[in-house]
């Protein structure tokens, strides 16, 4: 049996969490942001800080209230710095709510509708979290293949229908959010020529 090593002390148990700069800037966040525009300028600020402090890369996920807008938590992408290939915003974001809430349904008995809030399109893994969550709500600012032609990230084989898959579920879909501002964050994590982690990008090797 292999022994831990100097940096994985407990081999057998998980810790997926924030940046420290991510936590304060939550707290300085209003308890409340009532608009779509209001989230998603916050989720995108996130993603931007997020590589520009190089915790991560360049997305983010927000779960809010959906019809108060209190928010709950923004999450960012932590995949390198946590080594860990599902440590996607939307992962973190979802987990880090229900975790708060004492929940995993957040759109179980008892409880508000929930919203996640993302600066793009969600990736193949995470269209599957967001189908599970319990979410009612999904906005996002933009879907199409903009991102992987800037970035060079591998989003994954989406369903064709994916749309169709989320209102059949009960998930109400809003797109189009700060679209062009989204891009404009993605145009500069290219152009910092960031480490773009894509495992072998399909290659079987």
């Amino acid at each position: 049996m292999s022994h831990p090593t100097a940096h994985s002390a407990t081999p057998f148990r998980l810790c997926l969490d924030l940046p420290d700069w991510a936590i304060a800037e939550l707290q300085e966040l209003p308890e409340h942001l009532p608009t779509l525009q209001s989230r998603m300028a916050a989720v995108i600020r996130f993603a931007r800080l997020n590589f520009l402090r190089q915790s991560g890369g360049p997305f983010a996920a927000g779960v809010f209230e959906r019809d108060s807008g209190r928010l709950i938590v923004i999450g960012v992408n932590r995949v390198m710095p946590l080594n860990c290939s599902s440590a996607h915003a939307e992962i973190m974001a979802l987990s880090l709510a229900q975790r708060q809430l004492g929940v995993y349904d957040l759109g179980g008995p008892g409880l508000p509708a929930h919203q996640l809030v993302v600066n793009w399109s969600p990736c193949a893994m995470c269209f599957g979290a967001v189908l599970w969550s319990g979410v009612r709500s999904l906005v996002i600012a933009g879907a199409g293949p903009e991102v992987e032609q800037i970035t060079g990230f591998d989003e994954g084989p989406m369903p064709a229908d994916w749309r169709l898959e989320l209102a059949t579920r009960g998930i109400a879909l809003t797109e189009d959010i700060l679209r062009e501002e989204a891009l404009a964050n993605f145009r500069i994590f290219a152009a910092s020529q960031a480490i773009v982690y894509n495992s072998r990008q399909g290659e079987a090797r």
